[in-house]
């Protein structure tokens, strides 16, 4: 397909009349647009709580057990008495 074959197929695909639309197409995309905005703000609101609580396990798990601290030794007794 040459160069003035496609300029005439691109002219009689912009000729063309517009399909027409359902009735009641754009109120049912606005509600399921609607819903599905509903359920991502859910979700991340969920998510966002959920990387909170685990920070504050986090955070009270460290300060509980302290796992910097090296552990006393149980290998040797305590010298005294020299």
């Amino acid at each position: 397909m040459n160069r003035p074959e496609r300029e005439a197929a691109v002219r009689q695909m912009m000729e063309r009349t517009t399909p027409r639309v359902p009735a009641g197409l754009p109120a049912d995309a606005l509600r399921l647009g609607g819903r599905m905005l509903r359920r991502r703000t859910i979700a991340l609101r969920l998510l966002w709580l959920l990387l909170f609580a685990a920070t504050v396990a986090f955070v009270v798990w460290a300060a509980t057990v302290r796992p910097w601290v090296e552990p006393p030794s149980e290998t040797t007794p305590p010298v005294t008495g020299w």
